[in-house]
């Protein structure tokens, strides 16, 4: 009979996400341009990490090669046990569909969709046969219930962000990406929305990695990975 605490263990230290000797180039009529160079960590399944540094560090194209949004010039990334960087675009789009969520600075919705229909996108997207339910649901754990069939201009910057983050939790992803989430947002209102963040994500048990260049809110994570001109310096 197998051992639970063993079995327990295992869980806890699984691998989310594995980078290795990550590289990034592109060419411009000047010359190859250096992104990202020789970046490699383990991500454990559950944990949460900041990655940080000055802008132009390569944050953002960091996290999009994690994704599967772009693929690297070199080195390979494991989303989950999946090799990212050797799927075409139809294979990372369904480990995506399958392990992901994303919020963004800019929130992303889609304007001609109501918040319930943009939240009910990627549950239809993947086929399930009811996506309504869960979509109110969550709408309502974010304090949008009432704001179901309102447009994303009808909507503040906070409340767009809930959107969002209903929009990201709905697929119950194993790893949550977060490009600085709090970027178009008011203080008073950021702070509230990082709250919500950690709050949905410690009780999804979701692996956060959170782009910022906020240093208080890269304390909120359990690590940090910092960048430092397209270089891993702190892992």
């Amino acid at each position: 009979m197998p051992d639970a605490s063993a079995a327990a263990t295992e869980t806890e230290t699984r691998t989310a996400l594995q980078v290795s000797n990550l590289g990034k180039h592109v060419a411009l009529p000047s010359g190859e341009l250096t992104i990202l160079e020789n970046v490699s960590f383990t991500i454990a399944a559950g944990d949460t990490v900041a990655i940080v540094g000055a802008s132009g560090s390569g944050k953002s194209t960091l996290l999009s090669l994690m994704a599967g949004l772009d693929r690297p010039s070199k080195g390979e990334v494991r989303l989950d046990g999946a090799p990212m960087s050797s799927l075409d675009e139809d294979g990372r789009a369904r480990v995506r569909a399958e392990k992901v969520g994303f919020v963004f600075q800019s929130f992303q919705l889609l304007p001609s969709l109501t918040a319930l229909e943009n939240v009910m996108l990627p549950l239809e997207l993947r086929g399930d046969a009811d996506a309504e339910t869960p979509a109110r649901e969550i709408l309502e754990k974010v304090g949008l219930g009432g704001r179901l069939d309102h447009y994303p201009r009808q909507l503040s910057g906070g409340e767009q962000q809930r959107v969002a983050l209903a929009r990201a939790f709905v697929t119950q992803p194993s790893l949550l990406f977060a490009d600085e989430p709090t970027g178009n947002l008011d203080t008073h209102t950021g702070q509230a929305i990082i709250e919500l963040l950690f709050a949905m994500n410690a009780d999804a048990g979701t692996t956060l990695v959170l782009v910022t260049h906020d240093e208080h809110l890269a304390e909120r994570c359990s690590r940090r990975l910092r960048l430092d001109s397209g270089r891993l310096v702190t892992s």
